[in-house]
């Protein structure tokens, strides 16, 4: 029998009130297989059950509100309909001994009218650069409107309502999403945040947003249900980001302040870097790490595992996976094992279709191993 260490990926942990059977959190992923209105499908639910053995499930992006939102097919939870459909995900999980969190995410700049119907909202006037995916097909991005005080304050409330809704659908928490590229990311960055008011311009203010989103979600459903998800110096969605080093540590303090939150989520979390002990350092709480993995490409042969163990053994306490969990339902058997994993086959398939590339990657079981799930 082996002795479990500290880099041990399959060691029980906690979570706020939750006990996860080990320390693999599927990260949240955009796989764009909602309903044209946003509502989880019966086929979400299925994805997400074969994958009930990660210790945490993030259910992927989904927005907070109709302008938030950033591609055909993604989920939203802002009215009863979209509640009804994330309730039979949740039970599908549950009934196979999963937990989740939901990850709530507006978009800002990235969303387009032919897809919403609606102006895309930002911090300033500053548009993505390039195209924005639409149910036609690639678009020019628009010029976002700058939100006014009044739309700054809308968001938060519907943020606080969409968690609000989440937990009444049966998650145990929402993530709030400040990474990326979307709507929280852009008010942190001086380069898509513009403004001259008490949002903008210095590092205080430009935190200030995300800190207000954070606090009204945890008065709403209590501090112990609310991640957060950074992603210092990231560049996706066009993002430019010249103070991380200010920035991030402000913002983890500030977060910190408001007690008691379930955790910090770090994207491209490197224990080669000061920044990461940093974090680690400001943070009190669980922090999960989401280790720098080659992108595009094929993912290494251990789909992460020694990524996320030299994590643990930097400070982190969970580690966050997302492409391995997507082409192997059972990922967290095959890692125990030291089984092959599969291949990702299709990745125009990661963001469109049905079925195919979503919910028929074979498990070991299937695959003529016999370890099964």
């Amino acid at each position: 029998m082996t002795t479990a260490t500290a880099t041990d990926l399959f060691r029980p942990a906690r979570l706020g009130g939750l006990h996860l059977a080990n320390r693999l959190v599927m990260a949240p992923m955009t796989r764009n297989r909602a309903s044209a209105d946003g509502v989880p499908t019966a086929l979400m639910a299925a994805y997400y059950a074969q994958r009930a053995t990660a210790g945490l499930i993030i259910a992927e992006a989904t927005t907070p509100n109709p302008v938030g939102a950033t591609y055909p097919d993604i989920p939203a939870l802002h009215d009863e309909s979209h509640v009804a459909g994330w309730r039979r995900v949740t039970e599908a999980v549950r009934a196979e001994g999963g937990q989740m969190y939901l990850q709530l995410q507006h978009g800002g700049r990235v969303g387009h009218p032919e897809t919403t119907g609606l102006h895309p909202l930002a911090p300033s006037p500053v548009p993505l650069p390039g195209t924005v995916f639409t149910p036609s097909g690639h678009q020019e991005a628009v010029v976002p409107r700058e939100m006014t005080e009044q739309d700054i304050r809308d968001t938060v409330a519907d943020f606080a309502a969409a968690a609000r809704r989440a937990v009444e659908a049966g998650f145990a928490g929402v993530e709030v999403h400040s990474a990326n590229g979307y709507l929280l990311h852009q008010f942190l960055s001086s380069h898509t945040n513009r403004r001259t008011d008490g949002y903008g311009g210095p590092v205080a203010h430009r935190i200030r947003f995300t800190v207000e989103v954070v606090r009204a979600v945890a008065e709403a459903i209590g501090p112990e249900r609310v991640g957060v998800r950074i992603a210092p110096g990231v560049t996706a969605n066009g993002m430019a980001e010249d103070d991380v080093e200010e920035v991030y540590p402000a913002l983890v303090e500030a977060l910190a302040g408001l007690g008691g939150l379930s955790y910090l989520h770090v994207v491209f979390a490197d224990p080669e870097q000061p920044l990461f002990h940093a974090l680690r350092r400001a943070w009190p709480g669980t922090l999960i790490a989401n280790p720098v993995l080659p992108w595009p490409g094929p993912l290494p042969v251990d789909g992460g595992r020694a990524a996320g163990e030299r994590l643990l053994a930097a400070g982190a306490d969970l580690i966050a996976l997302g492409r391995a969990f997507l082409a192997n339902p059972d990922l967290v058997a095959r890692l125990r094992a030291g089984a092959p994993l599969n291949p990702i086959r299709d990745t125009h398939l990661m963001y469109v279709g049905g079925e195919t590339g979503y919910t028929d990657y074979p498990a070991l079981k299937a695959t003529g191993t016999g370890a099964g799930r």
